[in-house]
């Protein structure tokens, strides 16, 4: 029912619905069928392949498909370079954080020093 339409143009015949004729609009929706807006000699008939709705939808899925792979490669690039396991820059430099541990312990020997 995605690539198929209710509208039809007047040499399209119109094919009863494989469920019964006489079913009114909620049921005729409820089975996948068209019901008739205007009269006709049925209420409830077949969907017509439309293809230029074919087309359409085939077009908007296919240029969504591409909006979503080109956009993949930046989300990924934004999350792997937050990522401390994958991004080197992020991780702790050893070297660093032991000059840092020594300078808080100095400096905290020469400030209780000072308090003396």
């Amino acid at each position: 029912s995605f690539f198929k339409a209710c509208r039809h143009k007047d040499e399209q015949t119109l094919i009863s619905c494989h469920v019964g004729e006489g079913l009114n609009t909620t049921e005729c929706l409820e089975n996948k069928c068209c019901p008739s807006k205007t009269i006709h000699e049925l209420k409830c008939y077949m969907p017509f392949k439309d293809n230029l709705q074919l087309t359409f939808r085939l077009l908007v899925l296919v240029a969504a498909g591409f909006f979503i792979l080109g956009c993949l490669p930046f989300c990924c690039c934004a999350f792997l370079q937050r990522s401390q396991c994958v991004n080197p820059l992020r991780r702790a430099n050893n070297e660093v954080e032991q000059t840092v541990w020594k300078k808080r312990a100095r400096s905290k020997d020469i400030y209780g020093l000072l308090l003396d």
